[in-house]
């Protein structure tokens, strides 16, 4: 398994027939440009015709993209890691085959074009034997690749740091958390408030850690992902409200706004929700109704959201709403507010103005993703001041820009906490297989479990470098399109991960005491907030690559 001269030959294998399979998806990406288009121009009506087409090559795309960022981190890296990569990639390649394959006419594509050489073939046979893929997991009951996964030394540092807080103080609550639905402790958040958690995206001119002169998305990543290795309800999600805040004021906020809001955020003590979701429209965001309508002392806000998370603890709640009634303006009537509340522990509150004002919460019941609850709200003739409109005259009509430039970090960090999330599961599965015993031997000791074994460490370690990579792109000011991209992918493996964590606990996996149990509930959510998995691949990823197609 270890001979260097085979691993070369199936490196130089797998980037070579990943190229081939790149151009090919590039040829349907063509070929639908092509026939969606009128006067030079994508038509949306065309597209959600062909619909399924657009999810397909987009999803293709992002397991491409996926294998080429694993195969481009291993530089230095253990034979076993290079054996894995190479591995992942022919996994990639058949699954973007077989998807492609299955109704081609519908890509543009003939069939013969994306028939496998008989090169490709026989890499694809031998990587992907049931042989290979169980002397990989054997190898990792002995290694675990994850534990060096290339990061600059700053942000080592600080998944080291995040992974000792949550080892000793998020772990222990984890459980209790999400049996009793309980609101995130004291414990968590003065922990993660005195490690600076808060302030990771906000610059330290205001008193976060941001460096002033550039991005740290890295290390938001690396953060996020220790934390959701625990408990993705219980710590994973907590950063990401006060980075899209944040972001959002940095974006389009007076200085006043920023100077006034941004160190509160930093040190924790201004808790943030984000109210954008509304029950009618979903990720529809362009289709917002709750209605804001001007007086002398500000704005009155009626209308009701939905799945705002945290927004019960919250001290301040993000807020978009349609400050222009014109709907044929779309997006363009959009702004962004910063409303102010109390905080509160309880699962419905009321908040009553001395003009006649109210907003009232009520948190919803979910299946997993518990800590944080979820909830609903409702507006009644809330007033909110001209001062915490997000730019305030001049960001009258540019709310959604705003929210936007937030999500795009939320949905890398979405990415980060579904590898949080598998990495938590698999080290619980590996544990749980070499300890159970069954038929005279261990659970890990058969070849089906380290197939399991195997694939689902590649899908953990080819999410995590993808999601790196597009980290690193951010940093640059790149990768808008790319975030959603590796969040399409890597909320899909969650789940596909987290399962085969449960499966390989037998019955035990499905009792309440068992940790991955709580994993496969919570990677559920994943691939529903921060962009529905359909509303990235038709609205965003696929519409992008489509554009971009020669």
């Amino acid at each position: 398994m270890y001979d260097a001269q085979k691993i070369g030959t199936d490196m130089m294998n797998a980037r070579s027939h990943l190229d081939w399979t790149q151009r090919v998806v590039a040829q349907g990406l063509s070929a639908l440009k092509a026939r969606c288009s009128t006067g030079g121009k994508l038509s949306a009506d065309q597209l959600d015709l062909h619909q399924q087409a657009t999810y397909d090559l987009a999803l293709s795309a992002a397991e491409m993209g996926c294998a080429e960022a694993y195969l481009a981190s291993t530089a230095g890296a253990s034979p076993l890691t290079e054996t894995m990569a190479s591995t992942f990639a022919a996994q990639m390649i058949q699954s973007t085959l077989n998807r492609l394959s299955s109704a081609p006419q519908e890509l543009g594509l003939d069939r013969r074009a994306i028939t496998p050489s008989e090169d490709l073939h026989s890499f694809l046979e031998q990587a992907l034997s049931a042989a290979h893929l169980g002397e990989i997991g054997a190898a990792l009951s002995q290694s675990n690749p994850q534990d060096n996964r290339g990061l600059p030394e700053a942000q080592q540092l600080m998944a080291d740091t995040f992974s000792q807080f949550a080892d000793t103080v998020v772990a222990p609550l984890a459980e209790s958390i999400h049996r009793e639905d309980q609101i995130i402790p004291d414990a968590i958040l003065e922990g993660l408030k005195a490690l600076g958690c808060f302030g990771l995206s906000v610059p330290e001119q205001y008193g976060g850690l941001l460096p002033d002169d550039r991005e740290d998305t890295l290390g938001m990543i690396v953060v996020t992902e220790e934390l959701s290795r625990v408990s993705l309800g219980g710590a994973g999600s907590l950063i990401t409200r006060p980075e899209i805040l944040s972001r959002a004021l940095i974006e389009g906020g007076t200085e006043h706004q920023k100077a006034h809001w941004l160190p509160g955020i930093a040190a924790g003590d201004t808790l943030c929700a984000v109210a954008i979701t509304e029950p009618d429209y979903g990720s529809d965001v362009a289709s917002t109704r709750l209605k804001a309508t001007m007086t002398e002392d500000g704005w009155l806000l009626d209308g009701a959201k939905t799945w705002s998370t945290f927004a019960g603890k919250a001290n301040v709640l993000l807020t978009l709403a349609r400050t222009n009634p014109d709907l044929s303006l779309g997006h363009k009537g959009l702004s962004l507010f910063l409303v102010e509340k109390p905080s509160t522990d309880e699962e419905s509150f009321t908040v009553e103005q001395s003009g006649g004002g109210k907003l009232t919460g009520q948190s919803i019941s979910t299946v997993g993703y518990r800590g944080m609850h979820s909830y609903q709200l409702f507006f009644d003739q809330f007033l909110v001041p001209h001062s915490h409109v997000i730019g305030e005259s001049q960001g009258l009509g540019r709310g959604f820009y705003f929210t936007m430039r937030g999500f795009t970090g939320g949905r890398i960090q979405t990415a980060a906490r579904a590898c949080g999330l598998m990495q938590g599961a698999f080290e619980h599965a590996v544990r749980y297989s070499r300890d159970r015993k069954v038929f005279g031997k261990a659970i890990g000791d058969y070849q089906l479990s380290q197939v399991k074994i195997a694939k689902m460490a590649m899908a953990i370690a080819g999410g995590q470098q993808f999601t790196y990579q597009v980290g690193r792109l951010m940093d640059e000011g790149r990768g808008q399109m790319e975030a959603s991209l590796v969040k399409l992918i890597t909320c899909k493996s969650a789940e596909w991960v987290t399962r085969e964590a449960m499966q390989l606990h037998g019955g035990m996996g499905y009792a309440e005491e068992t940790a991955v149990s709580r994993y496969w509930l919570d990677a559920r959510v994943l691939s529903i907030f921060e962009g529905t998995e359909e509303t990235l691949a038709l609205k965003v990823v696929g519409r992008a690559l489509i554009e971009q197609a020669a």
